[in-house]
């Protein structure tokens, strides 16, 4: 399903390349904090909850053998143990208890082409180019910038690459909008902003996707070229 430019636009006023994306924003420490908490509860909580859309967005993704791919927001890495071993996976979460649950994992799994790190996804350690697919799965709903996540995803992503985000927004119905915006000064509290605004998102981050579409009825997923494609 390609983007339907203005649907949602309906629903709010203002322009979308300044509106707030939430009205719901979080500091950087509050996220981290709180998926230290529920890392412990994730896995049969979160995890489930999330995985029928992880699923089919693991079988779009564009990958190639020896594609060197960057996920962020690799959490207790349920979505890593998933990717074939011809590619070299990097792993990033801002919350060590829940990297400390993806070394587990994937050690049990005897997975050994993902690397984990530490790393606030706003500020990535890594040089420009450093990445053929770089994959954000249910992140940005999470993050305190959600533009400053996706034009570092966009830096270290190489020209020819792709970005993928998988993620849950603002619906384009009027009742369930209000009704998002009501819960998400809650639900960050469980970690997530009910409420991203997503042609605001796609404005202020410059992305023009290669195609949007839903997967498991609930979750968008959003297909970008690299920077060339983004750029041009």
């Amino acid at each position: 399903m390609k983007l339907q430019r203005g649907t949602e636009e309906k629903l709010f006023s203002g322009d979308a390349s300044t509106r707030a994306l939430s009205v719901a924003p979080v500091r950087d420490a509050f996220v981290e904090e709180t998926y230290d908490k529920i890392a412990v509860t994730y896995d049969w909580t979160m995890g489930p909850a999330l995985h029928a859309g992880r699923l089919q967005a693991r079988e779009r993704l564009p990958l190639a053998k020896n594609d060197r791919v960057l996920e962020v927001g690799v959490g207790t890495g349920i979505n890593a143990a998933l990717y074939p071993s011809d590619v070299s996976v990097t792993g990033i979460d801002v919350s060590q208890e829940m990297l400390d649950k993806a070394e587990r994992r994937l050690a049990g799994r005897n997975v050994r082409n993902v690397r984990l790190m530490q790393m606030d996804a706003a500020k990535l350690d890594f040089p420009d180019n450093s990445f053929d697919l770089v994959y954000a799965p249910f992140v940005i709903s999470v993050v305190h910038d959600p533009v400053a996540v996706a034009r570092e995803m966009k830096r270290v992503c190489r020209p020819a690459g792709h970005l993928v985000i998988l993620n849950h927004f603002l619906s384009a119905n009027r009742f369930l909008a209000r009704l998002e915006r009501l819960i998400s000064p809650i639900t960050i509290h469980a970690g997530f902003k009910s409420d991203v605004d997503l042609p605001a998102f796609l404005a202020q981050a410059e992305l023009e996707p290669v195609s949007v579409e839903k997967v498991a009825l609930y979750w968008t997923f959003i297909l970008c070229g690299g920077r060339e494609a983004v750029d041009s």
